[in-house]
């Protein structure tokens, strides 16, 4: 039994941020524009179309369904402009005149089929006439799944049609059997790509990743996944940001029920499992996805903003045009596709900032004064689709998460959409990596300043809107950046790090130690939640480079090492041995989302910063050449403390210098 959705009652007036946050009261008429418009929006679409959550259910009409009592098959695709419509594929060998189309008063073009007539992995596109009288060869819309031919290099990827139940050659996925995890008190996110996930140099599959990779992301302690690059996207380097179909897996790792496979996996396992969503833009590549369906038409019609407003100069990809209907009944249904066909527990929206600002934040420099959030510059279009898309999410499953990435720091992000805000659950901290490479690359050690370590650490809106820390994540891991190991150690990596006992050279125990003291004062210090990069957390050695032709296509540095945190012979496992610590300790205090957190020193001439985060207080040494004894540091309590955790304790390769008497 499936008891049906409800859109969730809206009590409020949009206008309660104004009140928790005074700053924002000079900007009163700007909160009531957006609120007028998102309640009429609102109002229309539960007027034609019953609900938002139904308006959002676009995929059980348009792209291929079939009807589950005769087996028929109907194709729909929303393409006001063309003049005309075929469906082609290997089932009617390619002929454009043998399934023919026909148009709908809204520009929504349909044709059914026999049971059967489709087979399951067949390619399909459709062949339209544009405008201008010249035939295209398109990926439809919402296809569920996407491949290129793999024996021809270089080629354009085709719809394929997926219906495994009616074949017995594919793994048929029967049903999600693990119950959803509950919420955890504190998120530890475990940011990660399937395809580089392998120890060998290859593109990892979903299956793989499930018995492989999952089990180590459990031990470690995390309580999170957060899925990088699944949804379709043709060039394998972009990270999967260049998206090309959003309702599609990348078939790079394998197939729909194979990726279903995995989320069922790894909720068996007590892992969240968040999708990298990215409804900020799409790819540029029109023979391979949803850019194909400009005709250059006009924004009533398109997917996208016409002219320069719809090319994002930077990414080289073109911008939704979030005023559009269709567009949001496109960008919602495939919300609810990923929450309810493959279970997913929420999402990691990327390239917010992009969304909220006209100018895309490009060549900005964010300075925390309020005109630059709300003013024309806002693009109150995108932030109305994601009030709506918070909205349905949270009406969908009232658990699911929402993490936004902006850089901007606009104010309400992460406050409900009732009161004001535009409803995310969490913001990541995008300055905190910042900090801690421009220290590295920047500022000798005896230079670090500890008020501006903690000011940076402290600098959010706590208890208003919560953050996810992370002292790196994929950015830092691309090749000609460098990882926080890398910009510690450098070429050491190479020759210091196999373990003879000692604490090694210099650089290797000073980069050890302070590879540990980071993820300590960023879990401890810096939000109400934690990320890492999958690989980071032992001190992942080199850079990532995608295959392309400037290496000779090869995936020698596009994979994950896990072999080196393996080893007995190397250093890396105890920075791997110190993050499974951490965690162990944050899982059983829950530190991180505790809402007690006092700085109690940040000691500019000993370098010492002493904080306090729930029951715990951390005491951190960031002399590079002083120790102390017998070191004074206050407590909010009277009464003995017991050492927890020590990054200079023998198990994690350090000197011993501090005593555990009980």
């Amino acid at each position: 039994f499936k008891p049906s959705v409800r859109d969730r009652p809206i009590i409020g007036d949009g206008l309660g941020l104004l009140s928790t946050d005074p700053a924002t009261v000079p900007f009163r008429g700007h909160f009531e524009y957006r609120w007028k418009v998102y309640t009429d929006l609102r109002k229309t679409i539960q007027e034609t179309a019953g609900s938002l959550t139904q308006f959002a259910s676009g995929y059980q009409r348009l792209g291929f369904t079939k009807d589950e009592e005769t087996g028929r098959i109907t194709y729909r695709e929303w393409l006001p402009p063309a003049q005309s419509m075929s469906l082609v594929g290997d089932f009617n060998k390619w002929n454009e005149g043998a399934t023919p189309m026909s148009r709908d008063a809204f520009g929504t073009w349909e044709v059914t089929l026999p049971p059967e007539a489709i087979p399951h992995r067949s390619k399909v596109k459709f062949c339209a006439v544009t405008p201008e009288g010249s035939k295209v060869y398109r990926v439809p819309a919402w296809i569920r799944w996407s491949c290129p031919d793999l024996g021809k290099f270089g080629s354009t990827y085709d719809g394929i049609y997926w219906d495994p139940a009616s074949s017995t050659d594919d793994l048929c996925f029967k049903g999600f059997t693990a119950p959803r995890p509950e919420m955890p008190q504190s998120l530890r996110i475990y940011e990660a790509h399937v395809g580089m996930s392998s120890i060998e140099p290859k593109c990892n599959s979903y299956l793989e990743f499930a018995k492989d990779v999952l089990p180590r992301i459990k031990e470690s302690g995390y309580n999170c996944i957060q899925l990088m690059a699944i949804m379709e996207h043709s060039y394998y380097g972009s990270f999967g940001y260049h998206v090309t179909s959003p309702f599609a897996v990348s078939s790079r790792s394998g197939t729909p029920d194979e990726f279903k496979t995995l989320v069922d996996e790894a909720h068996r396992m007590g892992l969240l499992v968040l999708i990298d969503l990215v409804h900020s833009h799409v790819s540029n590549n029109a023979d391979d996805g949803l850019n194909g369906m400009d005709f250059g038409q006009a924004e009533s019609d398109s997917y996208f903003m016409t002219g320069d407003r719809g090319y994002h100069r930077l990414w080289d990809s073109r911008l939704y045009c979030y005023k559009n209907y269709e567009v949001l009944r496109y960008l919602l249904s495939n919300l609810r596709w990923w929450l309810e066909e493959y279970n997913c527990d929420g999402f990691r929206f990327d390239g917010v900032t992009s969304m909220l600002y006209h100018h895309h934040g490009l060549y900005m420099s964010f300075t925390g004064n309020y005109e630059e959030y709300f003013s024309m510059q806002t693009d109150v279009d995108a932030v109305v689709y994601l009030m709506l898309a918070s909205e349905l999410v949270k009406s969908l499953r009232p658990n699911a998460i929402m993490i936004a990435e902006d850089v901007s720091g606009m104010p309400g992000l992460c406050v409900p959409v009732a009161e004001g805000g535009i409803g995310f659950d969490y913001r990541l901290a995008m300055s905190l990596p910042d900090l801690w490479i421009s220290l590295l690359k920047e500022a000798k050690d005896e230079h670090w300043g500890m008020n501006h370590i903690v000011s940076r650490m402290c600098n959010r809106r706590r208890g208003v809107e919560k953050t996810i820390a992370y002292a790196e994540c994929h950015d830092q891991s691309i090749v000609g950046d460098k990882t926080i190991a890398f910009w510690l150690m450098d070429a050491e990596m190479y020759t210091g790090m196999g373990d003879d006992g000692t604490q090694g050279t210099v650089a290797i125990e000073r980069g050890m130690s302070l590879h540990m003291i980071i993820r300590a004062i960023t879990m401890g210090l810096g939000g109400e939640g934690y990320l890492n990069f999958m690989g980071n957390e032992f001190g992942h050695p080199e850079w990532v480079d995608f295959p392309r032709e400037g290496n000779s296509w090869s995936s020698a540095h596009c994979r994950r090492r896990f072999d080196l945190a393996d080893s007995g012979l190397l250093r890396y496992r105890f920075l791997l041995k110190w993050d499974v610590a951490l965690h162990a300790l944050e899982e059983s205090t829950g530190f991180a989302s505790d809402e007690h957190l006092l700085v109690s020193s940040q000691h500019e001439e000993d370098k010492v910063i002493v904080f306090e985060r729930g029951d715990l207080v951390f005491v951190i040494n960031l002399h590079p050449c002083t120790d102390y004894m017998d070191y004074k540091v206050g407590v909010r309590e009277h009464g003995r403390y017991k050492v927890c955790l020590d990054s200079d304790a023998y198990d994690f390769r350090g000197r011993g210098r501090t005593v555990h008497d009980w």
